[in-house]
């Protein structure tokens, strides 16, 4: 797929190419250099290299044209990617709840996961937007596009679809991996939740900034 997206000179289908291809490799360079157990366990878990290569592909094939002449190719690439993020946050809740006992999360552990997911996808959807404003202020080709607000709302939608599949299932996929050092399972989740928060307002700061300069020029 990246090297359709250079033969068609596409530089933000190119771009989404190679961070598809390298978030696929981050399970490998991570087993390769991480301590034993957790390469053991990444080695036993497959399924997450798999699970991004796949969902990085379909991206990519929709950067390429599908997402406007498919109209559910969005759908299906939203409902994978959150299924992933779901899996990987619901085996570490999992994970995190085994290792300290019960554990108070708001609406159990489904509803952290799905409320997790969301929180992630709304951080998506504001990329998207300031993206597309930086891209218009300097009049240049956006890497992520924006489709316009039913499709926010949409693809909102379908990654809770994807978090609801997985903890309607009791997906635990991931949760060895976790379970290796579920200390760091927990500093992570935390860590990444206070970046989602503080990254979401710093992104609507921008957002509101690029506007601004846009307008004033």
């Amino acid at each position: 797929m990246g090297v359709v997206a250079i033969r068609r000179a596409d530089a933000a289908a190119v771009i989404n190419a190679a961070f598809a291809l390298t978030v696929a490799l981050v399970p490998a360079g991570v087993a390769a250099v991480a301590p034993t157990a957790v390469a053991e366990a990444m080695s036993a878990t497959p399924e997450l290299s798999l699970w991004l290569a796949l969902a990085g592909f379909l991206h990519v094939v929709g950067m390429l044209g599908w997402y406007d002449t498919v109209r559910w190719w969005d759908h299906l690439t939203h409902t994978l990617s959150a299924g992933l993020l779901a899996s990987l946050v619901y085996g570490s809740l999992v994970a995190v709840s085994r290792s300290s006992g019960p554990v108070f999360w708001p609406g159990g552990l489904a509803g952290a996961t799905i409320g997790f997911v969301f929180a992630l996808g709304v951080f998506w959807e504001i990329g998207e937007l300031l993206a597309r404003d930086i891209a218009d202020w300097l009049d240049i080709e956006p890497v992520l596009v924006h489709y316009g607000w039913r499709d926010t709302a949409l693809d909102l939608v379908f990654d809770v679809v994807g978090a609801l599949l997985v903890v309607g299932v009791d997906l635990r996929l991931f949760v060895e991996v976790a379970a290796v050092s579920p200390t760091a399972t927990r500093t992570a989740l935390v860590w990444t939740g206070q970046v989602v928060g503080a990254g979401s307002v710093l992104t609507v700061a921008g957002m509101l900034l690029t506007r601004y300069a846009r307008d004033a020029r």
